[in-house]
């Protein structure tokens, strides 16, 4: 286990996200995924040990098997970089990425009933305003009960809760074509991740992706189907009915909400029992996925 890293301060202009440091290396940018975690659209006051390195390699893994143009040129710390870094805090978390200019959407694909999704259901009988059958469970599969996943957009926020709007509302922002060409790709690398995933014994619940425009192609950006951006959960023990034992941040939303803070101040620290656990099921989700042991 490594030294963890909330924040890095490298002599670039810098863009910080709930995650990562975004910095702008002229011809491309450098993305460094730290160990910061948020819940509840705040990011807790301590990190969780090698997370991102975890979510960089499983990125780069996923980038690798999808076959879908993405903006990732390489994980390896440019030599420039790597000099202002002598005990190689960035190794191993690092993407040197194309400049795309980012569709300011969260695609948000979802294969079975559970989260916002779920709440949304039991009051409307729909998810994000599409009708979906009566008398569905928590965390039934969509594919057999509703026709296949859903593709519900949300709008994009650095800071604050992500706002689920209609397919409609996307496509008057866009266009149209350009709207459903994002709920296309969404939907078939949804498709084939969940089919890589189910062979290794993981079900992909729902996931975000995102794209940016890169010349006259839309290209996958950022990080794909990670433990922050999905919900992983076993497929030995899948039961509906029930909330389901998942390999995500789910586990750290729990305890939160098991504990007394309100919500509405700032974040208690985890206990380093949460905070263990939570790295354990990171690095079961990347080894489970990947088949390679995480090796920093």
């Amino acid at each position: 286990m490594s030294k963890p890293i909330l924040e890095t301060n490298l002599p670039f202009p810098r863009r910080q996200g709930k995650v990562r440091d975004c910095y702008d290396l002229g011809e491309t940018l450098l993305i460094v995924s730290t160990d910061r975690i948020s819940a509840f659209d705040y990011i807790l006051p301590n990190a969780i040990p090698d997370k991102g390195r975890i979510l960089t390699q499983l990125s780069k893994f996923w980038f690798e098997v999808l076959g879908v143009a993405n903006h990732l040129i390489s994980t390896e710390v440019p030599q420039d970089i790597a000099k202002l870094d002598p005990e190689g805090l960035l190794e191993g978390r690092v993407m040197v990425v194309r400049k795309a200019k980012v569709l300011p959407f969260e695609c948000v694909v979802r294969g079975y009933l559970e989260g916002s999704g779920w709440k949304d259901y039991q009051q409307t009988q729909a998810v994000c305003g599409i009708p979906l059958p009566a008398g569905l469970k928590q965390c039934d599969r969509l594919v057999e009960l509703a026709g296949g996943p859903i593709f519900t957009p949300a709008t994009k926020e650095d800071s604050g809760h992500d706002e689920n709007v209609s397919f409609e509302r996307m496509a008057s922002d866009l266009g149209l074509e350009t709207a459903n060409e994002l709920k296309a790709k969404s939907l078939q690398v949804y498709q084939k991740g969940s089919e890589i995933a189910r062979q290794k014994g993981i079900i992909i619940a729902d996931t975000k992706f995102e794209w940016g425009r890169f010349g006259d192609e839309i290209i996958l950006i950022d990080e794909v189907l990670t433990p922050d951006s999905s919900r992983f959960w076993s497929l030995e023990d899948y039961e509906p009915g029930r909330s389901q034992h998942s390999f995500d941040k789910q586990f750290v939303r729990e305890y939160l909400l098991s504990s007394s803070w309100d919500r509405q101040s700032p974040p208690p620290a985890l206990p380093d029992s949460i905070v263990a656990k939570t790295r354990e099921k990171y690095v079961e989700a990347y080894e489970r996925l990947s088949g390679q042991k995480f090796g920093f």
